[in-house]
């Protein structure tokens, strides 16, 4: 599986003809979801990997 990689020069291109920078089909929208799911993803690895400490009693200490 390849990573999706953001095409600077596209950008630039798009930025000088005018196009949006964000919404639908905004310049930075493919960024921001890699950017987004690359740290959701980091989030999930961390809480499935993080050790639950053994005097938790109903989310109190």
């Amino acid at each position: 599986m390849t990573k999706p990689t953001f095409d600077i020069d596209a950008a630039l291109k798009a930025l000088q003809e005018g196009k949006d920078l964000t919404g639908k089909d905004g310049i930075l929208t493919p960024l921001i979801k890699q950017l987004t799911e690359a740290a959701m993803q980091a989030e999930l690895d961390n809480h499935l990997t993080e050790e639950t400490a053994p005097n938790r009693k109903n989310g109190t200490t």
